[in-house]
């Protein structure tokens, strides 16, 4: 591919006062993650070189690597990078409001700040679909990703019931990802229809699994307890004296 048509792109960064090569950006992290997100609206992903990706960043390759490891390194910190938006424009304003509402409007934020890339997730989305372990990797990003997104609408993401919520939310923001790729109406009615049904099924999950977990707590605590309890050997007195008291016990 002809260089001029790889420097030549908006955001690619200014011209030299010769014109003849362009400026290496300013922030090279950002022009990367922007790189990899055009080539994917015009590529499939399998098409795609980290040469590619460094071109149309106007970065070199020794840069890249110092920044990234590999395209899905990219992807990572693309996601962080969204999180970043949506949780600095997190506030208070939905505190008193249900759950799924708070949760409702941290992911309808998301996807405000997804808008100006969607051509492109759309291509990855494609990739994910064909290959089981793009789908594995992805899937652990938006795991993370989803980690926050519960944090900022206050809903709690630990413990047991808390990992059942993260994967089944990133597993139901995939499929409302979808719909939000064919939704053409500039007020989303499909893709807030498909989340409002997601999250209410997601709701109906949730709230069986802490039934569960209230039912199982007890019952684990009782195990813990009981093993706690063992008693421990004392030292063995076979054979007359001379065995510290420091060494183990044969079991």
């Amino acid at each position: 591919m002809a260089d001029e048509h790889l420097t030549g792109d908006a955001g690619a960064g200014p011209r030299s006062t010769s014109g003849d090569v362009a400026a290496a950006p300013k922030d090279p992290r950002n022009a990367i993650i922007d790189a990899l997100l055009e080539l994917a609206g015009e590529r499939n992903w399998d098409d795609i070189t980290i040469s590619d990706v460094a071109a149309r960043a106007n970065v070199s390759l020794s840069t890249f690597r110092d920044i990234f490891p590999s395209k899905g390194a990219v992807l990572a910190g693309f996601s962080r990078r969204i999180d970043h938006i949506v949780l600095d424009a997190a506030g208070d304003g939905l505190a008193g409001e249900p759950v799924k509402e708070r949760l409702f409007d941290v992911l309808m934020r998301r996807l405000d700040a997804l808008a100006p890339y969607k051509l492109g997730l759309e291509g990855i989305s494609d990739w994910t679909r064909r290959d089981p372990l793009a789908a594995a990797a992805i899937n652990r990003v938006a795991v993370n990703s989803m980690r926050f997104m519960l944090e900022a609408a206050g809903i709690e993401s630990e413990g047991p019931v808390g990992a059942f919520k993260l994967q089944g939310l990133a597993l139901a923001w995939m499929r409302v990802l979808r719909v939000w790729f064919r939704d053409d109406d500039p007020g989303l009615a499909s893709t807030m229809a498909a989340l409002d049904r997601e999250l209410t099924r997601g709701g109906g999950f949730v709230a069986r699994a802490e039934d569960v977990n209230r039912l199982v707590s007890p019952l684990f605590s009782l195990a813990r307890s009981l093993f706690e309890r063992r008693p421990s050997r004392g030292p063995s007195h076979r054979g007359g004296h001379g065995e510290s008291k420091d060494e183990p016990t044969a079991s």
